[in-house]
């Protein structure tokens, strides 16, 4: 059951991307940050509601930096989605699980247990694959001088790895998963609000406007999706399959954008995607004491 939610999860999260795709000619960043979160406020009080979750939550700083890094990364992911190939601003926004092993892999260095340290090896090499990974698929942005969008969605993996280390931390403390959804929507509404006070509002033309409502929805229904996954114990494969948005996006961007990435990139991909599940198996090996992967 878990790795069904995971894969419901990257579709909707696939699909989001590309109503953020068609929405960006028409609204800035921040616009369409502000408004899923407040689309998304809405459904998760709802179903709060539904099932009788208390909105009140006995560790409000956890949602708190929980919002705080995870608005960053989802900032710079639109961003990333609006400039980019939908593939490759997806894969770089997954860069999410190389990034915890790199985590772990440098927590582990700095406590000084050598003991785990000395059984690193794999790990770090999967980490390096996927950077070169990286590097690969930032060679055809460079080229169609996209490197700023290329780097800001390198930069929306590195936050991701954050706030799902911080999700898989609130349902440890048996946080309800619409409740955590609902936090962060809050936060996504405020900074995305914030922000529009500064970068101005679109008017609102028809029918445009209305890319915005299912970018709320699909949001809120494949975040509650992704934290189902992995709050009620991550697993390998659950791990694994987020991989399966990669998927969802090369081919919604190939029929529905046309994106013509170069064999360079493809194989940048492969190598980001054969790496974050290299190092998912490895790391519980490799470092014991580490958690499980979160999304």
């Amino acid at each position: 059951m878990q790795a069904s939610w995971m894969i419901l999860a990257s579709l909707f999260f696939a699909t989001m991307s590309v109503c953020i795709k068609f929405a960006a000619s028409h609204f800035n960043t921040f616009e369409l940050v502000f408004y899923r979160g407040l689309i998304g406020m809405v459904v998760m009080a709802s179903l709060c509601r539904a099932q009788g979750v208390s909105i009140r939550t006995p560790v409000p700083l956890m949602h708190v930096w929980r919002s705080v890094i995870g608005v960053a990364s989802l900032s710079a992911w639109f961003y990333a989605i609006a400039h980019l190939p939908l593939a490759t601003a997806m894969t770089l926004n997954y860069m999410s699980g190389v990034w915890v092993a790199a985590f772990l892999v440098g927590g582990t260095l700095v406590m000084g247990r050598l003991q785990d340290a000395s059984r690193q090896g794999p790990v770090v090499l999967t980490v390096l694959t996927g950077f070169a990974g990286v590097i690969m698929i930032l060679r055809p942005t460079i080229e169609q001088n996209q490197l700023f969008a290329g780097v800001i969605g390198l930069l929306s993996g590195l936050g991701a790895a954050m706030a799902y280390m911080q999700v898989a931390a609130l349902g440890r403390m048996g946080e309800p998963e619409s409740r955590t959804v609902f936090y962060f929507s809050i936060g996504t509404t405020i900074v995305g609000g914030t922000a529009m006070l500064f970068t101005g509002a679109s008017d609102w033309v028809w029918p445009h406007a209305l890319w915005l409502l299912p970018i709320g929805l699909l949001a809120a229904l494949g975040q509650l999706c992704m934290t189902k996954a992995y709050t009620r114990g991550a697993t390998m494969l659950v791990a694994n399959l987020q991989y399966s948005g990669i998927v969802f996006a090369a081919l919604y961007g190939l029929f529905l954008f046309g994106d013509l990435i170069p064999l360079i990139g493809w194989t940048g991909m492969a190598l980001i995607i054969a790496s974050g599940i290299a190092a998912t198996a490895l790391r519980k090996r490799a470092l014991p004491q580490a958690p499980a992967e979160e999304h």
